[in-house]
């Protein structure tokens, strides 16, 4: 690939528009799992190409959308916390908690700062022995290696002023969660690429024949998408229910089983909460005992901290695909990128902010 023209050309795209349009004969309901793909759909208008039997529901896959209040909650408290430096992905800081964000807590003074690495957090806390500092350590499969290797090396060097607050969870649980819900309406899925980079999709072979539902692995630019609905439309029509990859460029079955391995080495699977979702067995990664001082969580007993969601946000239901942005009667309105509601208008990758920036005047 030499430029991202190529994955954008017009031509291409009406051209693969067509072909979904002259194999499509029901209707399907197909859910993209991943917030970039939401965002790169409304964007460039990609259901708009669709044939009306073809509606694209948007899924779970915003780890900053799909973190609990609770967390947040947790992660104000640390960060207002003197003797600490609070580490954080940029996405993280208007996220709403129960009474304030952590941007709130860096203008009241708090030592809150934007990284773009974990190991950037590991190297702040190796500059600064008298602080401890705390790492926001938050995603899917695709951040978990980063940030098993912040904890791993901060062992490794016995570096121990440094600790991260986890948020991780994973994507097949959440899409099993979907589709074994009263409300499911989902017949296909196009899988996150990134996540599928790190684990491979051999994870999703017993998900597909389980739920008997085709699951593509699909990039994010726009003829990945066209073509991976492509894919998914025809083993649709065609009674399929296989594991397909569009995206062979940077995707293989088995994924990067040195990332694999090192997840593996230092988190675990735990049961984890989703914002606006509730609770999904074996969803979400903890650190394991070996490394259970490093687990801001137990470092500044925040364990017993519980909330309650905003009555008014519906991001629980546009996560699980059963509610568009546009449906919310705060959309908006009272739930703005200035004022959030909820993390689904916040998030780069989340569906409530695609729909304002892009599709606003639909309410």
């Amino acid at each position: 690939m030499k430029y991202i023209d190529e994955y954008r050309d017009p031509d291409l795209a009406q051209q693969l528009s067509a072909a979904i349009r002259k194999i499509t004969t029901k209707r399907h309901v197909i859910m993209e799992v991943c917030g970039g793909q939401t965002h790169a759909i409304v964007k460039f208008g990609i259901d708009e190409l669709l044939p009306k039997e073809i509606e694209l529901v948007h899924g779970p896959g915003c780890p900053v959308c799909v973190t609990p209040l609770e967390l947040i909650d947790k992660a104000v408290k640390i960060a207002s916390l003197k003797s600490v430096i609070f580490c954080s992905f940029g996405d993280m800081l208007r996220v709403p908690g129960s009474q304030k964000d952590l941007f709130s807590v860096k203008a009241e003074g708090g030592d809150v700062r934007v990284v773009y690495s974990p190991l950037d957090a590991l190297k702040i806390a190796q500059e600064n022995p008298d602080r401890q500092v705390v790492f926001f350590a938050v995603g899917f499969e695709t951040t978990a290696p980063a940030n098993a290797m912040a904890v791993y090396q901060a062992k490794e060097q016995a570096v121990s002023n440094f600790s991260i607050l986890v948020s991780h969870v994973l994507v097949p649980p959440a899409m099993e969660a979907i589709l074994s819900s009263k409300n499911n309406r989902v017949k296909g899925f196009l899988a996150a690429g990134h996540v599928c980079t790190v684990m491979g999709y051999w994870e999703y072979e017993p998900i597909a024949k389980k739920y008997k539902v085709p699951i593509v692995v699909t990039g994010f630019e726009p003829l990945d998408i066209l073509q991976g609905i492509y894919m998914c439309v025809k083993q649709l029509e065609e009674g399929r229910f296989e594991v397909q990859n569009q995206y062979t460029r940077s995707v293989t079955h088995d994924g990067n089983k040195p990332a694999q391995g090192l997840i593996e080495k230092v988190f675990c699977v735990c049961p984890r909460k989703w914002r606006g979702v509730g609770e999904i067995a074996r969803s979400g990664l903890q650190l394991r005992d070996a490394y259970k001082d490093y687990d801001a969580e137990r470092r500044f007993d925040v364990t017993g901290i519980k909330t309650q969601e905003n009555a008014e946000c519906i991001s629980g239901l546009i996560l699980q695909g059963v509610k568009k942005p546009h449906e919310c009667p705060a959309f908006a309105v009272k739930c703005t990128p200035e004022k959030p509601l909820g993390a689904t208008m916040v998030s780069s990758e989340g569906a409530c902010a695609a729909y304002y920036h892009y599709r606003k005047m639909e309410r």
